[in-house]
């Protein structure tokens, strides 16, 4: 017996009662999901790309204003002078990436892994306030990658759910 059927070749019919006809008539469980189930996917998750590409430009920014040359030359970030238009961009898309956040917790899908990025960007941001400027670098790094992690999960479940 076929396992599949498609309109010029039907399934054969089964018994009535029997248990592989009520197996043949029941739909797989990845499509079993109720209706409301996809009416309830935010839109706010389908940002989750452009905070991940915004994730890695934050690191090259970081390492070029923070990065190994500049902690060899013992040289102040803050004396750099980023220009007007980048440090501009960079704190809306920052409060931008703060505020999408908060508005996935309460969404039902992504709710973890907002909640993911929010206790490791505080808690980055709480320790780089008492580190020296050699370990920021780390930090920043560390918690970037972090953070890449759980943005890479929220595009997994958008690529799983459509």
């Amino acid at each position: 017996m076929e396992k599949y059927s498609t309109p010029s070749h039907p399934r054969p019919a089964s018994p009535p009662g029997s248990p592989l006809r009520n197996h043949l008539n029941t739909p797989s469980r990845c499509l079993s999901a109720p209706a409301s189930f996809f009416h309830t996917v935010s839109p706010l998750i389908f940002l989750a790309p452009v905070f991940l590409v915004f994730e890695v430009a934050q690191l090259v920014l970081g390492e070029r204003y923070l990065g190994i040359k500049q902690i060899a030359r013992n040289a102040d970030p803050r004396a750099l002078r980023l220009s007007e238009v980048t440090a501009f961009f960079w704190t809306v898309a920052i409060f931008s990436y703060w505020l999408w956040m908060l508005g996935l917790l309460f969404t039902p899908l992504g709710r973890a892994d907002a909640l993911g990025l929010l206790i490791v960007s505080s808690a980055g941001f709480s320790i780089r306030r008492g580190t020296p400027l050699k370990w920021t670098l780390v930090t920043l790094t560390l918690e970037g990658a972090v953070r890449i992690g759980f943005l890479l999960s929220l595009c997994g479940l958008i690529w799983r759910t459509w």
